[in-house]
């Protein structure tokens, strides 16, 4: 759990690669200052060494400034990112990998440049002579590779903050957590039982959203002691500091509390391991995040301060691919199993109806006055129902799409705008009768 925790921070921290980058630059320049290559050379720098640290102060200066262009120019993405479409998109910009290599080239360069001033024409405070040439070479070989470097950053940049770059990769991030980290081993496609009355509460550890959530690091504490567990929040809510976290109880105890004396410092000990609790949500077992993320830029575009519904169609768009990868997988509670195949852990997950109304909802309450954005919610739920095998999950679908045709009678004044949504909903909704 510790590495989980720390990975997960390291790929959205951006000044690990840069730090990185000073400290290979530095061990770079030494390697190089060692070395003694004939100025005959065509590669060698061929100038005296006052032209050396002339050229390695004008390297120097110019990193400064674009060093700091980069930054601004980076924290100028971030401000559209949080404004423009949701303050919950600035996590992806942040793991932005080739912007944190950019950013490291452009500190390497700059660090190496700066600490050639050391080596370069001077020794014991005298001038001399001889210096390494092959590392003044290789300081313009770093500005040759910042400047298309700074290329490709903006090209990059300008790129990354377009919205259909932003929705596609909140999509293949989410789709990429529903392939991999969803669970499916002993999913119940059901609610199961809440705790009895026996049970109690192993409180949290701290406050924060649960981020992470490993119920087999629970079973052999709970096998060894004949217990059942079940997880009082999922993975994205909110928990507080002294409540309920955990909820214990002994198989066929019935109202009895004597199960309060079962609860063991060791299980106490591994709770913080099993169930990841900090102080932002994270993608990583959290699908509704993803969800989330592309409902909310639907829905800031259609504030009246923006009042772009073209970019809500594209959100639906794309929401309707992660629907319809998440009705083909089993949704709802898991179960977990000793080797003995008793009940171990219960861990509350999300269903269909809980996806359908997150990804659909708020969208159909704020945009119901305009057709288009009805149609294309009546869209994404068929294409949704299409994939759907169970009579229970086209049921759940239709039903929405009647909400969209309720809400879209109550909103459009016009009936000629009206007429199309009627007519789109009544055909979904006879083939999804099928």
């Amino acid at each position: 759990m510790r590495g989980e925790v720390v990975r997960e921070y390291l790929r959205g921290a951006l000044w690990v690669l840069p730090t990185a980058a000073v400290v290979l630059a530095l061990a770079v320049g030494y390697v190089l200052a060692q070395v003694q290559v004939s100025s005959v050379r065509w590669y060698v720098f061929q100038g005296t060494p006052d032209d050396a640290r002339t050229l390695l102060i004008a390297i120097s200066s110019t990193l400064a400034t674009v060093i700091a262009l980069v930054l601004g120019l980076t924290v100028v993405a971030l401000q559209l990112a949080s404004t423009q479409f949701s303050p919950r998109l600035l996590r992806n910009f942040l793991r932005d990998r080739p912007n944190q290599v950019v950013l490291s080239v452009f500190v390497a360069t700059f660090t190496y440049s700066t600490a050639g001033l050391f080596t370069v024409g001077v020794s014991a405070g005298r001038r001399v002579d001889d210096y390494p040439r092959l590392a003044v070479s290789f300081a313009l070989a770093l500005l040759f590779i910042s400047l298309l470097m700074l290329v490709f950053f903006v090209h990059h940049l300008a790129h990354s903050i377009q919205i259909d770059e932003v929705m596609r990769s909140v999509e293949r991030r989410t789709l990429h957590v529903i392939e991999h980290d969803l669970p499916t081993r002993g999913v119940t496609g059901r609610r199961e039982p809440p705790p009895p009355a026996s049970a109690i509460a192993v409180p949290a550890h701290r406050s924060g959203y649960v981020q992470t959530v490993h119920p087999e690091v629970l079973v052999p504490q709970l096998a060894g002691r004949d217990l059942v567990a079940s997880v009082a929040a999922m993975v994205g809510e909110y928990v507080v500091a002294g409540a309920p976290l955990l909820w214990l109880w002994r198989p066929g105890a019935g109202d009895s509390p004597a199960v309060a004396a079962a609860v063991p410092a060791p299980l106490r000990a591994a709770l913080p391991a099993a169930v990841r609790v900090g102080f932002e949500r994270t993608v990583e077992q959290d699908v509704a995040f993803g969800v989330r993320q592309l409902a909310d830029i639907a829905v800031k575009a259609l504030s009246p301060a923006i009042n772009d519904p073209y970019t809500t169609i594209q959100s639906l768009e794309h929401l309707g691919v992660l629907l319809a990868s998440l009705v083909r997988r089993p949704l709802g509670d898991q179960c977990v199993y000793d080797a003995g195949g008793s009940l171990r852990v219960v861990v509350p997950g999300r269903d269909l109806a809980y996806y359908l109304d997150l990804a659909t909802g708020q969208i159909r309450r704020y945009g119901c006055a305009e057709p288009r954005v009805d149609r294309a919610l009546i869209r994404v739920l068929a294409t949704t129902g299409r994939f759907c095998t169970d009579p229970d999950d086209r049921r759940l679908v239709a039903h929405h799409v009647e909400l969209v045709v309720d809400d879209a009678r109550r909103a459009v004044a016009q009936a000629a705008d009206l007429a199309p949504v009627r007519e789109h909903g009544a055909r979904v909704l006879e083939e999804l009768a099928r």
